[in-house]
């Protein structure tokens, strides 16, 4: 499996939303912890660790292709 990042997340306006709906009223570290959380979860659901690797290695350079 690759990394995709192609947008694939129905209604991503509404996810971001969300996410940002979940970070209200957190103090900055509260919502670092939040991200670093997530981020866990996420990637426990991906598994691929060639995939998490290469995400990680995207993230770094702020890749968004």
């Amino acid at each position: 499996m690759a990394l995709n990042t192609t947008p694939n997340i129905p209604d991503p306006d509404g996810f971001y939303a969300e996410l940002l709906n979940a970070h209200e009223g957190l103090s900055d570290d509260d919502s670092i912890a939040l991200n670093a959380r997530l981020i866990l979860i996420l990637a426990n659901h991906i598994g691929d660790r060639a995939v998490l690797t290469e995400a990680l290695a995207a993230a770094s350079k702020g890749d968004k292709s």
